[in-house]
């Protein structure tokens, strides 16, 4: 179960990590945050400029037409 969502889906990259990066920042630490994509280059760029933050990403789940991304904050 997650303690947050974040739909970022029409949100152009790097304004889509730059949203993740802030909500996590207000999360206690170990929460999960469930992050909703597009594909193509939000869903290539958003986990891993997350996991050079130092975000541990749990899954990349692909839906119907977006991704959903479970990172631990």
């Amino acid at each position: 179960m997650t303690d947050n969502k974040l739909d970022l889906r029409g949100t152009p990259c790097p304004l889509n990590f730059i949203r993740s990066k802030l909500q996590l920042e207000k999360m206690p630490s170990g929460q999960l945050l469930e992050i909703w994509l597009d594909g193509g280059e939000p869903v290539e760029q958003v986990p891993n400029s997350l996991k050079m933050e130092g975000y541990e990403i749990q899954s990349i789940t692909p839906l119907d037409d977006y991704f959903a991304l479970l990172v631990k904050s």
